[in-house]
């Protein structure tokens, strides 16, 4: 429902040394009035108030005022994001009449049913006080509990006008968003939720007050970047929280430096995740469709209409990248060239300060801001990275990506998976950190075994109201309730690697070609067309045997190093089975 905790808007001005070294101030402008906000056209191209160093651009544009970037080669042709402005027009009742075909004032008023069933005592149990922020689509206030287990404490309160719900999607996302942050609880990163309200003209979102200002704020105050050191506590506090909405099937779907806010003004203080008014409930083997989001934090596959708990993570690249840089890694000075830039364009790592930053800190961008989703890390593997782990103890939660392998794996044919045990063996003790911490969230025996019932009581012990909605539970119980054998650490690391992701490594070849030959000596064996097209659940026309036939060496009829390579992404035809 966009942003509604922060402080009134600000607008930029630039300053620029050289384009190497952007500098970032800020001067204040005049503070719209809270009874007369002015509504963004398109409320998902308001971008980020992070500006760069641009300098003739205009004061009043955020857009125009990122860094000077020149492209070697001019933009590619249109996206698919030039037809993003209408989506987002027709989700948010925006839109005027002769570019939708959708009721328009009364007739939408009318149809829609805006009443949510929440409590209409607001005004008997608190007394607002000032406005704090203002969003697309309502505005934080301060507030004082009058009575309750609150009484005396100071609160914020997310003010969202019926008159804003214009459409069913936009009823539906406060809906969601109540739902989302009420069953949601327990974790020390998340604004806590108290209560929700209603009257006939708004709803009400009673939550903890957080008065240390934004992250962005922040950012602004140290000239415009983090030290690494610094960088690092912020990226643990961020990632912490996103695993385990991840974990919980919630993905937040609007992840930047305006929407995580520190508790107090002490540089120390703990920092919040808020704003789940875009937020929605992802199964794990399933991808969400609608866009939303932030223009220079959207993911390319959400621009693409098929994205899930990944998209947070390229948020995540961006905010780390700003962190460490204090400029966007994409830009434009037009929404479509934003999303042109995010489709196409490679962020830079040639201009200061990036030469001057730790190697593991830009591996731990890139990974990221890998424009492959299946290439990019989790949450959980993103505090494992060397970089996060490097100078303090992380608390590395479950991974959801792990259940997924898991079932991936169990599913393979003998041959595949004699596949990923040579890849497994490849990894250094420190690529099995992070899969060590797993296998040791699943309680092994003393003997070292787990078995897949594990898997389904290593969940609960952090499982939320929100699980239900997401459905992670019944996803976790189906791989659970698969028929299969106990697995040592050397077989569970041989199911949880991903291969996309290590396709991503610097050093990926390597390890593929010191695999191959682990897998020629033990798992090698002659295998035929009929056979590999049934490993890949193809029917054996014409086409694909010429392609197999690729695959297979004429001198000995085993698999090719090219053959492998295919067999490690390999899905076998053959369903689960069951217990």
């Amino acid at each position: 429902m966009g942003l509604c905790h922060g402080k009134q808007i600000q607008s930029p001005e630039i300053a620029e040394e050289d384009h190497a070294t952007p500098q970032i101030e800020q001067i204040e402008e005049p503070l719209p009035k809270p009874e007369t906000p002015k509504q963004p056209k398109f409320p998902f191209y308001v971008p980020s108030p992070l500006f760069g160093s641009y300098k003739s651009s205009p004061a009043n544009s955020s857009v125009n005022s990122t860094p000077l970037r020149f492209f070697k080669r001019p933009f590619p042709p249109p996206s698919p994001a030039k037809h993003i402005k209408a989506l987002l027009a027709r989700r948010h009742g925006s839109v005027k009449p002769n570019e939708a075909s959708i009721p328009e004032g009364s007739e939408v008023e009318l149809a829609l049913d805006k009443s949510f069933g929440f409590s209409k005592q607001f005004f008997s149990r608190y007394e607002l006080g000032e406005e704090l922020g203002r969003g697309h689509f309502g505005y934080t206030c301060r507030a004082k509990a009058k009575k309750g287990e609150l009484k005396g404490d100071e609160v914020a309160v997310k003010v969202i006008p019926k008159s804003k719900m214009t459409t069913a999607i936009a009823i539906e996302d406060v809906r969601r968003e109540v739902r989302i942050l009420s069953s949601l609880t327990g974790h020390k990163n998340l604004v806590q939720f108290y209560d929700a309200y209603e009257d006939e003209d708004n709803v009400y979102i009673v939550m903890e007050l957080c008065e240390g200002g934004e992250l962005l704020d922040r950012i602004l105050a140290r000239g415009g970047k983090y030290s690494e050191e610094d960088a690092k506590a912020v990226m643990v506090q961020i990632l912490s929280v996103v695993a385990f909405c991840h974990l919980q099937g919630v993905v937040h779907r609007d992840l930047k430096p305006e929407n995580f806010l520190f508790t107090s003004k002490d540089e120390k203080s703990t920092l919040k995740a808020i704003d789940f008014g875009l937020s929605d409930f992802v199964k794990p083997d399933e991808r969400l469709n609608d866009i939303v989001g932030s223009a220079y934090y959207v993911a390319p596959e959400v621009l693409h209409r098929s994205y899930g708990t990944e998209a947070d993570m390229w948020s995540i690249g961006v905010i780390t990248y700003i962190l460490l840089c204090g400029s966007r890694p994409f830009w434009a000075r037009t929404e479509s060239g934003i999303f042109r830039a995010v489709l196409k364009a490679e962020p830079s790592f040639e201009e200061a300060p990036w030469p001057s930053l730790s190697a593991e800190a830009k591996d731990f961008v890139k990974q990221l801001l890998n424009k492959d989703y299946r290439k990019r890390i989790t949450a959980s593997q993103a505090l494992s990275h060397p970089w996060i782990r490097g100078s303090q103890e992380v608390k590395v939660p479950l991974d959801m990506i792990v259940y997924k392998l898991i079932r991936a794996y169990i599913c393979s044919s003998s041959l595949r998976k004699s596949a990923l045990r040579a890849l497994a063996k490849t990894l250094t003790p420190s690529q099995c950190f992070y899969l060590r911490g797993q296998f040791s969230l699943f309680a092994p025996n003393k003997n070292g075994y787990i078995s897949l019932q594990n898997l389904k009581a290593a969940l609960l012990k952090d499982s939320t109201e929100a699980m239900k909605d997401s459905k992670v539970l019944d996803f976790v119980n189906m791989v659970s309730s698969l028929q299969y054998r106990k697995l040592d650490f050397e077989e569970f690391a041989a199911s949880t690697i991903s291969v996309y992701q290590m396709e991503g490594w610097d050093n990926w070849e390597r390890h593929a070609r010191s695999a191959f030959e682990i897998f020629e000596k033990d798992g090698n064996r002659p295998i035929t067309i009929e056979e590999l097209a049934s490993e890949f659940g193809l029917s054996l026309c014409v086409p694909v045997h010429v392609v197999l036939q690729e695959w297979i060496r004429h001198s000995d009829g085993k698999l090719s190093f090219h053959g492998f390579v295919k067999l490690l992404h390999g899905i076998s035809s053959r369903p689960p089975l069951k217990a």
